[in-house]
């Protein structure tokens, strides 16, 4: 089964910081730099692509993210690139200064800003024997982004970035490839686009889909039970596992009721009692089987899960401001 869980973010801000400003400080490749692009076999020596506008949509794409999680109060978009150099490849941080006359000037507590932000993109369109064509496009991104505070010497946080985006797509000719396969500028805007909304949740608290497991069995208590587990009916479940378990001496249906268990005060929120009941399950199975089969190992790897979910519930409290 799939389930929702809430995760603190890695950066932790101040309790005082309710308004914050995504900056561009990155400046864009080059339009002959980084892009490679395979024709019927043939490299083209002339092919450009312009990465000003991704650097936008990467920073326009972090701020909607940072919105859509509804932790600040308000999240602007500064409207002006912040560097004026031309050295694409270096690094180079927001100086105190600038920090507090961006905050000043906006109103913001705090600045999260595109440091670096670069594209390596292959292109390559190539025929079959049986007459269609295929094209490929593969961008890899790596960027800094970083969090300043106002009246701090160093950053909050750095935070550095690498992922890929892929395209493949086929046609009946070369004509009919172009608008299927996007072009050299719009695959960096793309990009752009995507890492962008992926690193946000290095900055909000978020949800992430996880996946969960239960046990069931053939007889009528097991399957009573299984029915209000899977009907997310956690009460009546716990209910019904804690009979299952307390009415067995048979150690594997102790230790497959009592990892049910975990599952059902999980849900309710009781990450603790999950903890122990998920121990508890584990420290059976590892007893009376010896080495590991797949019930231990999977054991073993939700023990851990609850473990980081109570960490994680501790720092999320923290970043709510919450004891």
């Amino acid at each position: 089964m799939t389930i929702e869980t809430y995760n603190p973010s890695e950066v932790t801000f101040p309790e005082s910081v309710g308004k914050v400003l995504i900056v561009n400080n990155a400046v864009p490749q080059p339009a002959d730099s980084g892009y490679e692009y395979t024709l019927m076999g043939v490299k083209q020596d002339t092919c450009v692509a312009v990465a000003d506008s991704a650097l936008f949509y990467a920073c326009r794409s972090l701020g909607k993210s940072i919105v859509d999680a509804d932790y600040f109060n308000d999240v602007l978009l500064y409207h002006d690139a912040v560097r004026e150099d031309k050295e694409y490849l270096s690094d180079v941080k927001l100086t105190p200064e600038q920090v507090a006359s961006l905050c000043e000037e906006t109103g913001t507590d705090a600045v999260i800003s595109l440091d670096r932000l670069l594209f390596e993109m292959e292109k390559d369109v190539f025929t079959f024997p049986e007459g269609y064509v295929m094209g490929n496009i593969k961008v890899d991104i790596a960027g800094v982004v970083r969090c300043y505070l106002p009246g701090r010497s160093n950053p909050l946080a750095t935070v550095y970035m690498s992922d890929s985006i892929f395209w493949n797509e086929s046609a009946d000719d070369p004509g009919m490839l172009k608008y299927i396969l996007p072009d050299a500028n719009s695959a960096l805007c793309i990009a752009g686009d995507y890492i962008g909304a992926k690193v946000y949740v290095n900055f909000v608290p978020h949800w992430v889909n996880e996946s969960r497991w239960y046990y069931s069995g053939m007889d009528s208590r097991w399957k009573e039970a299984a029915v209000a587990t899977a009907g997310e009916k956690w009460t009546l479940a716990s209910e019904r596992w804690s009979a299952i378990y307390n009415g067995t001496s048979n150690w594997k249906k102790k230790a497959k009721s009592a990892s049910n268990l975990a599952l059902c005060y999980e849900m309710e929120g009781d990450l603790k009692k999950a903890y122990e009941w998920a121990s508890l399950s584990y420290d059976l199975f590892k007893k009376n089987i010896k080495g590991e089969d797949n019930n231990t190992k999977l054991l073993e790897l939700y023990v851990e899960t609850l473990m980081n979910r109570i960490r994680s519930d501790q720092k999320l409290n923290m970043q709510f401001g919450e004891e």
